[in-house]
């Protein structure tokens, strides 16, 4: 006999934007969003008995989001998350659970003759800002906050040497060559047990540092393999963030390869004398890593 295991269901891809105006000044500040919302609870008879009195519309998910974004910031896309999770596990008594994604787009304000423009605004890049928190119940607010879609390149400062060599293997060792990848680093915080502990965390200045890490690792380490360059970003962010409680990253090789021109006139372009190179689109290596907190020993 069948039953039904596991259900969720929501609104995906409600685009969001908002624009703060500051009146004196004449400066505004705009914020863009992709939202996705999920429900899960007391909601089996929609699916077992074509019950829909515990299904809250989608369309009511969608204008839901659009009204706490008047009545509240939308920028922490954290702190929005936890507002929209909270709303709808109160509201609705057969809610138990609320699933919140936001992607945050870029917007950089442009500098016309020397100075800030209060009003206009370029995407510089794809990089997005990801939010996924989950509201449940009397048992708080998980989120995690991500960097995605930064994509990052260094001519030099990477080796890759040492690796285990068996039959099948072609790839020699190398002491200097092109690192790029694109990053996509997570970090998972500690249980917040409400919205109003969640409003108490700079998630800003968080995703600030967490980003800067990235950055400067990146560009500063001496590489000898993309595990030992992503493990140090993690273990990082977790000295410089106490909240959080674990990283991960990944870290995906865009790989750059030589191209032989000495049939060309003995033309060198190889080892130390290569500049003219081809960007590969695949196969490409794929890199995970977690770093987490030790669990405190038991006395």
């Amino acid at each position: 006999m069948p039953q039904l295991s596991y259900a969720k269901y929501g609104k995906d891809n409600v685009r969001l934007y908002k624009v703060d105006k500051n009146e004196k000044t004449g400066v505004h500040t705009v914020i863009e969003q992709t939202v996705c919302t999920l429900l899960e609870g007391d909601i089996e008879t929609a699916y077992t008995e074509a019950d829909n009195g515990p299904v809250v519309a989608t369309d009511t998910q969608k204008q839901t989001i659009y009204i706490k974004a008047k009545q509240h910031a939308i920028d922490p896309p954290e702190q929005f998350a936890a507002i929209l999770g909270d709303h709808f596990v109160k509201t609705y008594p057969h809610i138990h659970a609320a699933h919140v994604k936001i992607i945050q787009h870029r917007w950089t304000r442009m500098t016309i003759d020397g100075k800030p423009h209060p009003h206009s605004f370029f995407r510089d890049g794809e990089e997005v800002r990801v939010v996924e928190s989950v509201t449940r119940e009397n048992q708080g607010v998980e989120i995690k906050s991500k960097i995605e879609k930064l994509l990052v390149l260094k001519s030099t400062g990477s080796a890759f040497y040492g690796f285990h060599r068996d039959e099948f293997t072609r790839l020699p060792e190398t002491w200097d060559r092109i690192l790029s990848t694109e990053v996509e680093a997570g970090w998972k915080w500690k249980t917040f047990k409400d919205v109003a502990e969640v409003k108490k965390v700079d998630f800003n200045g968080a995703w600030q540092r967490a980003r800067e890490i990235t950055l400067k690792i990146f560009a500063e380490d001496n590489s000898a393999s993309v595990q030992a360059t992503m493990y140090k970003m993690g273990e990082q962010i977790l000295a410089d963030v106490p909240l959080v409680e674990e990283v991960d990253y990944v870290l995906p090789n865009k790989h750059y390869f030589e191209i032989d021109l000495s049939w060309y006139k003995g033309l060198k372009n190889t080892g130390k004398d290569a500049t003219v190179f081809a960007p590969q689109s695949d196969p490409n290596g794929l890199i995970y890593c977690t770093v987490a907190r030790k669990p405190k020993s038991k006395l």
